[in-house]
């Protein structure tokens, strides 16, 4: 594998979006997937859109704002025969909006080998960006602003974002990560996560999707 992988040098990364008040960064999470694997296959990249997965996942066990998870966006994706991408569909709106066609069609997710690196690292380099869960309760990670975040008993997953690469910094192994939380937080919407020991749970709930 490469020392180090950042899909953004590919092309294959949508900028940084802000879910703002609403609980959906699996959505965040789920379509930024999507997109890398879309880019992969096409060479084309493709807003998909958060709004729709938002709006009509209800029925696979996600709420909306309130929460839900990328393995019943994946699962609703595959029932409805695709994700629309945000063009056809209308902008992201942060609450729910009161039948576009299709920009990706997905055949199946993959769930990556729970808390190994070099599975996440394997995943990343051959199928692109993968959703990952993380534990972003600490106070550390609210007023990240650079270098590898490192926090000692940080393993409570409660928040989905996509990993996007790896590297060395220092000579710390970490994760390149993009958050759904606006340009403003973090290094311009990103952060660089501690690979060692599995801090904050990088590696633990990872999962790439398999296109039609």
């Amino acid at each position: 594998l490469p020392e180090s992988l950042d899909w953004r040098l590919y092309g294959a990364v949508t900028p940084v979006k802000d879910q703002a008040v609403c609980g959906s960064c699996w959505s965040f999470a789920t379509t930024g997937a999507m997109e890398g694997a879309l880019f992969l296959k096409t060479g084309v990249l493709t807003p998909l859109s958060q709004q729709v997965l938002i709006d009509c996942s209800w029925g696979f066990g996600n709420q909306a704002c309130d929460g839900g998870e990328e393995w019943r966006a994946y699962e609703w994706i595959k029932k409805h025969g695709g994700i629309a991408s945000t063009e056809s569909y209308g902008p992201y709106l942060g609450q729910v909006r009161p039948k576009s066609e299709p920009a990706a069609q997905l055949a199946s997710y993959v769930n990556v080998e729970p808390g190994s690196a070099a599975a996440l690292k394997a995943a990343l380099v051959k199928h692109g960006p993968v959703a990952v869960n993380i534990d972003a309760s600490h106070k550390s990670f609210a007023f990240y602003a650079n270098g590898v975040y490192e926090e000692p008993r940080c393993a409570q997953l409660d928040h989905a974002v996509l990993a996007v690469g790896y590297g060395v910094l220092h000579g710390k192994s970490y994760w390149l990560v993009k958050n759904s939380w606006s340009t403003y937080w973090g290094n311009d919407g990103y952060i660089l996560m501690a690979m060692k020991d599995n801090n904050c749970g990088v590696a633990t709930e990872a999962s790439f999707p398999i296109l039609a």
